[in-house]
């Protein structure tokens, strides 16, 4: 690896820390955010969801975007966003300064993890850029373990103010090498981005939740309600139908004909629009309803990323060999009895008795089911396409994540006391059960190769 590689990686890995980390950082201070700010339980679904938004959004702009305008350029722009965003976020006088500048945050992030991977990809050619993409996904992985415990710190013994501050040394660090180093970059000048597009599914994104958000507030019969329900829905709508008819979608819809992606991604919005509701009920009722501090709290689901990361090398090899369906329909409905072990949350309240063994479950049914539904999804498409597939999956996760998120108020019944907690526990099952037989239902295994071919395979190799 040459020193201007060596460059690149890190940057990326750093870029891409970036936004991982703050994901896993915010659930751990939205107690202590509501406390100080004011607005409860309405307040913390907007500073989640108006980030996962413009993320979910513009994630699919973005290889565009970087395609017109070159990598290195969208990622300085991006990381000088995201941390001033992080700066107005610690500084947030009110709760709507707050979310105004998540949603900053959320489209700035979107520009990073997409870009630090076409900089790698760009930079590193054959089995170097396969060593490569392997040393970023596991240094990246680490913030999913690191972030929950530097946050639940930050949060009990100084601010969560601060939390939000870890970004800042991390991008200047990646703008600085930026700066100093020379990169292979690509720029296509004839590349066509749909702004009109990502704006259409920002905004309608942006109104439907704002409905499902203030809805238990307000009432369906509210025309501050249903009339950005309905306008949100059919500005939705015309992004579809603009992605029928634009020469360069961001969103191509023909992708959609291929079976196990259109599976994959309905499985996709199941499972992570339950793992979104989970990561955030648990995290913050461990704070307010069972009183422990913020890092316990954060502490609490480590469990599931440990055994994630222990586990999903081997699952991903295994799915390999005999396909992945049987791993994506016993995965999910795995985590489904995971989530329904939280039933046994009572007012005496015990970690090591009724929360540490949902954790266990759920993280053995998450290490099965994350490797085969990522290569099922992207399998079932062309390699050269790999790149817009991926973002489209990355793309479902963060919008399945929104929308229950913005439901959450319905779904504990306004109020996430220990009643709440249970009935998120039984969606939170209930969606994963559902991912699970999708994926039984509908992915199909790719041929198995005979032994001749695996022979002639390894002889060519």
């Amino acid at each position: 690896m040459s020193a201007t590689q060596r460059s690149v990686l890190w940057i990326a890995i750093l870029a891409s820390f970036v936004a991982f980390l703050d994901g896993t950082v915010v659930n751990v201070a939205l107690p202590a955010i509501s406390d100080e700010l004011g607005g409860g339980l309405t307040t913390q679904q907007w500073v989640v969801d108006a980030y996962l938004i413009t993320l979910g959004a513009l994630i699919l702009v973005a290889g565009s975007v970087s395609d017109a305008y070159g990598r290195v350029l969208v990622l300085r722009i991006g990381l000088i966003g995201f941390g001033i965003a992080s700066v107005a976020i610690a500084a947030a006088p009110t709760a709507e300064f707050l979310i105004v500048a998540r949603a900053v945050q959320g489209a700035a992030g979107a520009f990073l993890v997409p870009s630090s991977l076409a900089l790698i990809t760009s930079n590193f050619t054959g089995p170097a850029q396969g060593r490569a993409i392997g040393v970023w996904t596991a240094a990246t992985t680490t913030a999913m373990i690191v972030g929950p415990v530097i946050g639940g710190v930050f949060v009990d013994l100084l601010s969560w103010r601060l939390a939000f501050l870890i970004n800042v040394v991390p991008i200047a660090v990646t703008l600085l090498l930026l700066a100093r180093g020379s990169f292979r970059d690509i720029r296509k000048p004839d590349a066509s981005i749909d702004w009109l597009g990502a704006i259409l599914c920002t905004l309608g994104l942006g109104a439907m939740v704002f409905a499902l958000i203030e809805q238990p507030n307000l009432g369906w019969s509210s025309p501050a309600i249903w009339a950005p329900m309905i306008v949100g829905a059919l500005m939705f709508a015309g992004f579809i139908v603009r992605q029928r008819l634009v020469r360069s979608p961001i969103l191509p819809l023909d992708l959609f004909r291929v079976r196990n992606f259109w599976t994959g991604n309905i499985a996709t919005l199941f499972i992570y629009g339950a793992l979104s509701l989970n990561g955030f009920v648990v995290v913050v009722y461990l704070q307010q309803g069972a009183g422990l501090p913020a890092t316990l709290a954060g502490l609490a689901s480590l469990p599931m990323t440990v055994l994630l990361i222990l586990f999903s090398s081997r699952i991903g090899a295994l799915s390999g060999r005999w396909g992945p369906r049987l791993f994506m329909t016993v995965g999910p409905i795995t985590m489904g009895i995971g989530a329904l072990l939280l039933l046994t949350v009572g007012g005496d309240f015990s970690y090591w008795w009724q929360v540490l063994p949902s954790m266990v479950v759920m993280g053995l049914g998450l290490a099965l089911t994350v490797a085969p539904l990522t290569s099922a999804i992207l399998g079932a498409i062309d390699s050269e396409r790999s790149g817009i597939a991926s973002a489209v999956n990355n793309a479902v996760s963060r919008v399945a994540g929104l929308v229950t998120i913005a439901a959450l108020a319905t779904i504990v019944g306004g109020t996430l006391d220990l009643d709440g907690f249970h009935r998120a526990a039984i969606v939170t099952a209930a969606l994963m059960i559902a991912g699970g037989i999708t994926s039984f239902l509908g992915i199909r295994n790719p041929p198995r190769a005979t032994a001749d071919e695996n022979q002639a395979a390894k002889n060519s190799a």
